[in-house]
């Protein structure tokens, strides 16, 4: 299995539930991705771009023999149609930055829900996804929406149902646009993670995981995660398995459980 480190998460421990506070200080970028090096992983990926160093991150990335597995595009609603070409420039200016990275994943949020019917909803996301396929063309990135759970973490979202974003990819029909699957979202929202997995793996072009309940370590918690990664390798699964949890132990420790697998 090929891991990625999410440092946003694991290492600088940013907008981590309350029971998953440790007090650390912020430590600088290129520390955690030393730190990611000393556990053996292939990858790490973070969040925003924006407001980094990408020329350090690059040259200690480099350094570290490491990839950059991943990283966010510009939190721009594809919900609302009055946004889209904002998030089309968000994402060019994303794309950019991938590029500078050799970064073959840009994560999207689809954005809150509107108030509006669904299906208006579900038509904007379709459609402003669609107008993004020839930028992404050019480039060779893969643009990865992403469901969250609205149970816990992140209310109001517009897309929580792994079925909808399936569908989305469907409706879109283009090998530049598949679906991140967080399997901590996925759990609290539907469960079922395995098969959903297996009869959709063509669609998933990344994952994430955390422990649940607590979004901590995942060798603590209600999903025997060695059986879930086995049986997503068994499907001919190739990419990163994002490690995007808030650790309750010293976290090279507890990277140590996923990471000799």
């Amino acid at each position: 299995m090929n891991f990625s480190v999410c440092i946003d998460a694991v290492f600088k421990g940013t907008e981590p539930p309350a029971e998953a506070q440790t007090g650390r200080g912020s430590p600088p970028d290129t520390e955690c991705i030393e730190n990611c090096k000393k556990t053996g992983v292939q990858a790490f990926e973070f969040w925003a771009w924006w407001d980094r160093d990408l020329d350090t991150i690059k040259r200690t990335a480099q350094k570290a023999n490491l990839k950059i597995a991943a990283m966010c595009t510009k939190f721009i609603s594809l919900t609302d149609p009055a946004q889209r070409e904002e998030y089309k420039k968000g994402l060019r200016d994303s794309l950019q930055a991938a590029a500078a990275l050799d970064c073959g994943i840009l994560i999207s949020q689809t954005g809150d829900d509107t108030g509006e019917e669904r299906r208006l909803q579900h038509k904007s996301i379709v459609d402003g996804l669609k107008e993004c396929v020839p930028i992404l063309e050019k480039t060779g990135v893969t643009l990865a929406i992403e469901p969250l759970n609205t149970l816990i973490d992140h209310k109001g979202y517009y897309l929580w149902q792994s079925s909808e974003a399936f569908q989305i990819i469907d409706e879109v029909n283009s090998p530049c646009v598949k679906v991140l699957y967080d399997i901590y979202h996925q759990q609290i929202m539907e469960g079922n993670i395995v098969n959903t997995i297996t009869a959709n793996i063509e669609k998933i072009c990344h994952f994430h995981a955390a422990g649940l309940p607590g979004r901590a370590e995942l060798q603590n918690g209600e999903l025997n995660y060695p059986f879930v990664f086995s049986q997503i390798q068994k499907a001919g699964y190739k990419g990163y398995v994002g490690l995007e949890y808030f650790p309750k132990l010293d976290p090279l420790e507890a990277l140590g459980f996923l990471t000799v697998s």
